[in-house]
């Protein structure tokens, strides 16, 4: 299979080269000086077309083919002088071991009207992605991340972030030189989440009443902090805390962190005896770059809803429905399950030579050391991507990722935007 992935990629990759690079060089011809080829992508309408090929190795001992064909379109344009429109969708469709068996599955992403009624201020309506957090591999303050994802087409968390819905709200943003004042709301619109291939999933994203405040300064070039505030129906409220810091020109040092009294996620998923106490979550680390464009990232993530060795071994032994529920429970929020990881990043711009771009994502398990490693391979011409990606998870049974089904996972893709 790998190597029937491979010669699929190399053959689109070859169909549209030619094509590719005749368009390197007339955006390279029409770029001013500094500008990238890839200004060709922008415009109000950005579309493309992915299809990709995997190859798994499951714990089992088995192995497991697939192929998926991906849509994504996102528009971006004024209506008017104060008006602007929003509308981003993905269609991922599926096949595994054959092309018997399909699914289907659409995300929409963002559907919004904006009106900038005064210089200084913003008001927003509609389904919109509302995205917070300074951290790379684990964001505490992305208080609407839970239940956004409806199809995992990669495990990188730029992914994860990108391809999910957002939730229906009304934004109003008030904005000044070096700061501004965000407030939003979130409405119940619907009781439970729905699987159906086109539904807009209001279930997920809209299952209760939501409110945030957030505030941000830019003191100077190198301190910049955000603070928010985050409310929803039956819980207390959440504090945030998003700074970043230059130690120096070639390095970032960041800090993510929520906090306020909320119950554990053992409590929330296996429905126990309330055990509200204010708990901390945190994303802590430093990204530093080199004179290559090799950007190496270091990254401590701390759950204090999650389970400590003793809380996690104790589960990992008890009964498999209850083990389920919690990983499945967590995995919804998006939260790790136990209460420490290391993350650890490496991408590495025009490595080796121009255009190719090379990604390694490493996951560490603090309280039961197990292991996940993702990597990429990515080439760019104006239109068209092709990338090869490669994943492992290792640990023991019942650990954080040795107990994921996918013991190795090849990923091919080429990505064509129109």
């Amino acid at each position: 299979m790998r190597a029937l992935v491979l010669a699929l990629l190399f053959a689109t990759a070859s169909a549209a080269a030619q094509q590719a690079r005749d368009e390197d060089a007339d955006a390279a011809a029409l770029s001013l000086p500094g500008e990238s080829a890839e200004v060709s992508r922008g415009g109000a309408l950005r579309a493309f077309v992915e299809p990709a090929w995997t190859d798994s190795d499951l714990r089992d001992g088995t192995s497991q083919r697939g192929e998926r064909l991906s849509l994504d379109v996102h528009y971006d344009a004024r209506l008017a002088s104060a008006w602007r429109a929003v509308f981003a969708d993905r269609l991922d469709v599926r096949w595994q071991d054959g092309f018997s068996d399909e699914t289907h599955v659409n995300t929409l992403k963002e559907a919004y009207l904006s009106w900038q009624f005064r210089p200084e201020a913003i008001a927003d309506l509609g389904r919109i992605n509302a995205r917070y957090g300074v951290a790379y591999g684990y964001n505490p303050t992305d208080y609407f991340r839970a239940g956004a994802v409806r199809s995992i087409v990669s495990i990188d968390p730029a992914s994860l972030r990108e391809n999910r819905q957002g939730s229906v709200m009304a934004r109003g943003q008030a904005l000044w030189t070096g700061g501004s004042l965000t407030a939003l709301y979130s409405p119940k619109l619907a009781d439970q989440p729905s699987d159906a291939a086109f539904n807009a999933d209001l279930g997920a994203t809209n299952g209760r009443n939501r409110g945030l405040l957030a505030a941000s300064e830019r003191f100077s070039s190198s301190f910049n902090p955000q603070g928010l505030l985050y409310g929803e129906d039956g819980g207390s409220p959440q504090l945030g805390l998003n700074l970043t810091a230059l130690p120096s020109d070639a390095a970032v040092a960041y800090v993510e962190w929520s906090g306020g009294r909320s119950a554990s996620l053992a409590s929330q998923a296996l429905a126990l005896p309330d055990d509200t106490a204010f708990r901390s979550r945190l994303a802590t680390g430093v990204a530093y770059t080199t004179a290559t464009k090799l950007t190496l990232t270091l990254e401590y993530q701390y759950d204090g809803a999650g389970l400590d060795a003793a809380g996690w071994n104790a589960l990992r032994r008890g009964p498999s429905a209850a083990y389920a529920a919690y990983r499945k429970f967590a995995a919804n929020v998006q939260d790790p399950p136990t209460k420490e990881r290391m993350f650890f990043r490496a991408f590495w711009q025009d490595a080796l030579l121009n255009h190719l771009d090379l990604t390694a994502n490493v996951y560490f398990d603090i309280v039961d050391s197990s292991r996940q490693v993702w990597t990429e391979a990515r080439y760019h011409w104006t239109r068209l991507d092709v990338a090869l990606q490669w994943s492992r998870n290792s640990g023991s049974a019942g650990s954080e990722y040795g107990a994921l089904p996918e013991r190795q996972v090849w990923q091919a893709l080429a990505r064509y935007y129109f």
